[in-house]
């Protein structure tokens, strides 16, 4: 794999500026369900490449805003689209790296993500019920960001991710479920905001982690499967809260994701010669802030989110990314 790969920053930028314009095209609509979302990934990279202005601030703000539930105090992905506390964590994320969260009527989004804790501890992502360990970290990473966490029953939370532990260190989705490198960053990042890592075989989880790492360099989220660019951020992060971000060959993890990026029309895919997405063009620029790559912004593993925001806020937890390099 060439170790001379660069980040295309222009390039990315600009794919990011296309998202949505094609709005005749049936792939715009069928991920109408990932839109909030999406803006979130999309603001995110743009922010971590230096270049947040590269979107129409107002018009971010006003699709945010479209989104609410009135109904329900939270927001759905798309407008007219069910409150969803996976879209209402990314628009809190949206308004607040676009200093609007004067927009928000943050009573009513509190309540709306308290009435998603179940009793056992965990939280559904929704009225309908579906419960996911994805869900309790979305509601204690927003609780934190807007400063009401001593709301929310922490123990019973911090109960629930404790069933989660599996054998090998990891955590599943549900009680009984395998180890999943994503439910592993939600898990820890969860237990990093509420100040319980305690609760981590961190030894055993490290372990598994950077066992995540193939000869390619690439990472998958758990034995067996195929190297994912998504999995640099769910992977790095993990350990970065963990501060074991040596267990990894960093340089081959490097040349990887950067080698999975389109040098045609910019954006980065899974994997070398798949189509790019915003989705792989987030999680890959994350994990190369991660890695200390140069002329990066710095990136909070625990929120995902410039770091300097999560400082500001007075809420950055003791995690350890590589120094940067110099360009």
């Amino acid at each position: 794999m060439a170790q001379n790969l660069k980040l295309l920053v222009p390039l990315h930028v600009s794919y990011i500026q296309n998202l949505g314009k094609s709005q005749d095209e049936l792939a715009y609509h069928l991920t109408a369900h990932l839109r909030m979302n999406a803006i979130y990934w999309g603001l995110t990279a743009l922010c971590i490449m230096g270049h947040k202005d590269a979107l129409d601030r107002e018009e971010m703000i006003e699709f945010v805003m479209s989104c609410w539930d009135e109904e329900a105090g939270g927001f759905g992905a798309h407008p007219d689209h069910d409150a969803h506390i996976l879209s209402t964590l990314s628009a809190i994320q949206i308004l607040i790296m676009q200093d609007a969260l004067d927009r928000l009527d943050v009573d009513r989004v509190v309540k709306f993500i308290l009435s998603l804790q179940q009793p056992s501890g965990v939280f559904a992502g929704d009225s309908f019920g579906e419960v996911d360990t994805r869900f309790l970290y979305c509601a204690v990473n927003a609780l934190s960001l807007l400063g009401r966490l001593s709301e929310m029953d922490t123990e019973r939370a911090v109960s629930y991710i404790s069933e989660c532990r599996n054998y090998d260190g990891g955590f599943g989705a549900t009680i009984g479920a395998e180890s999943h490198a994503a439910q592993v960053f939600v898990c820890v990042a969860a237990l990093a905001i509420l100040d319980r890592l305690d609760v981590v075989d961190q030894q055993t989880l490290c372990w598994w982690l950077s066992e995540r790492q193939l000869p390619n360099g690439g990472l998958n989220g758990r034995p067996e499967k195929l190297e994912d660019v998504c999995y640099s951020f769910w992977v790095l992060s993990a350990l970065s809260i963990l501060n074991k971000m040596t267990w990894i060959d960093s340089e081959k993890l490097a040349s990887f994701i950067l080698s999975a990026q389109d040098p045609e029309l910019g954006g980065i895919a899974d994997r070398p010669g798949d189509m790019a997405d915003v989705f792989h063009t987030q999680f890959g620029v994350a994990g190369l802030s991660l890695l200390g790559y140069p002329g990066l912004v710095d990136l909070d593993p625990v929120y995902c989110m410039p770091a300097s925001i999560i400082e500001a806020r007075g809420l950055r937890k003791g995690w350890k990314a590589l120094p940067r390099k110099s360009l």
